[in-house]
């Protein structure tokens, strides 16, 4: 199983701080935010890993991250996207990384307590179609939210002024060969972006579409209040760690 961390974007959202560099370069709490999914990869045993960029500072993925010899790896690849044209068409960069592999994608802005490897061996169990995981969320109107019946995820409503549930579909996803055909069909939004919710609603009518809600806590960090919430959420888990160790 293959890896794929999409950081590209302009992060307009974080302007001034994003004219200077990418988004996903921002500290969080005490190391650049991509190393946050670069470790969630890593840490559910996935060693073949692309990182899709853009920008005017893709370059500086690799002075900060090399060959990814710091994370255990022998090598990281890197892709390069022109302008936005959403999470979808990011993806669809890493067909040719892909050969035909599952993969896992992970949002350069997403940040977790725990880890992944559950989900993703129930994944590598899977015959074929597509993983995501969900969480529990205060605001869940600001993301990607479910439906159920019966248990199961029937449809998935981007931004819902009425969310139908309070869970949010957060930035890891898993797919197999097929998502490539899927976003080849996709015609952009009202945002004028590919949606990686019309992926996952693709799946989700081929009866293709599997769920699990995550452990921890998650958060991303695309605005100036989640990168400040980040950043005390990892300092918190980290003074736990050594609290515990102390013990």
């Amino acid at each position: 199983m293959k890896g794929v961390i999409l950081a590209g974007g302009l992060g307009t959202r974080l302007h001034p701080l994003t004219k200077i560099t990418n988004k996903h370069l921002l500290p969080i709490y005490d190391r650049p935010m991509i190393h946050y999914p670069l470790r969630t990869l890593v840490n559910a045993g996935i060693r073949d890993i692309l990182i899709v960029t853009g920008g005017n500072h893709a370059g500086e993925f690799l002075r900060l991250l090399g060959n990814g010899r710091d994370f255990g790896l022998d090598d990281i690849s890197y892709t390069y996207q022109e302008g936005e044209g959403g999470i979808a068409d990011a993806l669809s960069l890493a067909k040719h990384f892909a050969k035909g592999d599952k993969i896992v994608v992970v949002l350069g802005d997403n940040i977790i307590e725990g880890d992944i490897r559950r989900p993703v061996a129930a994944f590598a169990a899977q015959p074929r179609g597509a993983r995501i995981l969900l969480k529990k969320v205060p605001d869940p109107q600001r993301f990607g939210v479910p439906a159920f019946k019966d248990g199961r995820v029937v449809e998935i409503q981007e931004k819902p002024k009425e969310p139908p549930s309070d869970y949010a579909v957060i930035g890891i996803y898993m797919y197999d060969a097929t998502v490539f055909d899927i976003i080849a069909t996709l015609k952009p939004s009202e945002r004028n972006e590919m949606e990686i919710t019309d992926v996952n609603n693709a799946y989700i009518a081929r009866g293709e579409l599997q769920h699990d809600v995550l452990e921890g806590w998650w958060t991303d960090a695309g605005t100036f209040e989640s990168l400040f919430r980040a950043s005390q959420l990892v300092r918190e888990m980290m003074i736990d760690t050594l609290t515990s160790k102390l013990r």
